[in-house]
């Protein structure tokens, strides 16, 4: 399935021992109902509390047939108003949403302007003076390519290598917007947030545009920026094999993006 959502209500993607709200517990309570059975889903990368997806991807096991269209509709009848299922498709056994993925995509949006947003409190970061983009958008360079992030991963990240190889890392400003846009073969934990952080920070001045190749060589998350805040980042597209032929609904979007109307305007 791909699944959209909003996480602003939620304490993250994973169920959790204490009776929190998480998307992975409303996703398995309705999908259950369509099932007619317990089921357990599988995600392509979980979210921290307040991030968002535009199409994150699960999978799970069950012996219910089911039309596509019916695990559709009836799984969206019984979810919250804030997630939503947008396409099932069957898999082979051989599919697994997170360990058959090659790519994964983020968006971090920021809001720059003089007064805070009523409407775009919980979907961008407010930065209250313009940032200079150009600036964001030379550090931003430094870290395409295969790199050790280390001084961009959390203290407490679990996974093996902190190698990962980032395929573009793009900013653009549309209107009172930046929109950073990011892709790459994996992420660490808060990879993405600190990404932004340090941005942030040289978009404000304080830190020259030579900091992120800095911070590349120093693999020490003690010295890296503050993580930026999690309402602005969105999951936007994770890529599998063409094999799997998943019909994701944001390849369009995506591309419309980086081939669209991207005029850069000063930050």
């Amino acid at each position: 399935m791909g699944v959209e959502y909003d996480g602003t209500g939620f304490s993250g993607w994973q169920v959790q021992a204490q009776s929190v709200r998480t998307v992975q517990g409303c996703l398995e309570a309705a999908i259950g109902r369509v099932a007619d059975r317990p089921v357990t889903i599988h995600c392509a990368g979980r979210t921290d509390a307040g991030v968002h997806a535009l199409e994150q991807v699960i999978h799970f096991e069950t012996a219910a047939e089911r039309s596509m269209r019916a695990w559709v509709l009836g799984t969206n009848t019984n979810l919250p108003a804030d997630v939503a299922v947008r396409w099932a498709v069957r898999v082979s056994e051989a599919f697994h949403a997170r360990f058959s993925a090659i790519a994964r995509h983020y968006r971090y949006l920021i809001l720059t302007r003089a007064t805070r947003s009523a409407l775009e409190r919980e979907r961008a970061v407010w930065v209250h003076r313009p940032l200079d983009l150009a600036a964001m958008q030379r550090a931003a360079a430094a870290l395409v390519g295969e790199h050790d992030f280390s001084s961009f991963r959390a203290i407490a990240c679990q996974a093996k290598s902190p190698v990962r190889r980032v395929h573009y890392l793009e900013l653009r400003q549309r209107g009172e917007l930046i929109e950073l846009h990011i892709g790459a073969n994996g992420f660490l934990h808060h990879m993405v947030r600190n990404i932004a952080g340090v941005l942030l920070a040289i978009g404000r001045g304080e830190a020259p545009a030579a900091w992120t190749r800095e911070l590349l060589a120093l693999r020490d998350r003690t010295l890296g920026g503050v993580t930026a805040p999690p309402n602005g980042l969105y999951l936007a597209r994770v890529d599998y094999p063409p094999e799997h032929a998943l019909p994701q609904v944001a390849d369009r979007e995506r591309a419309a993006g980086q081939t669209g109307d991207t005029t850069e305007m000063p930050g």
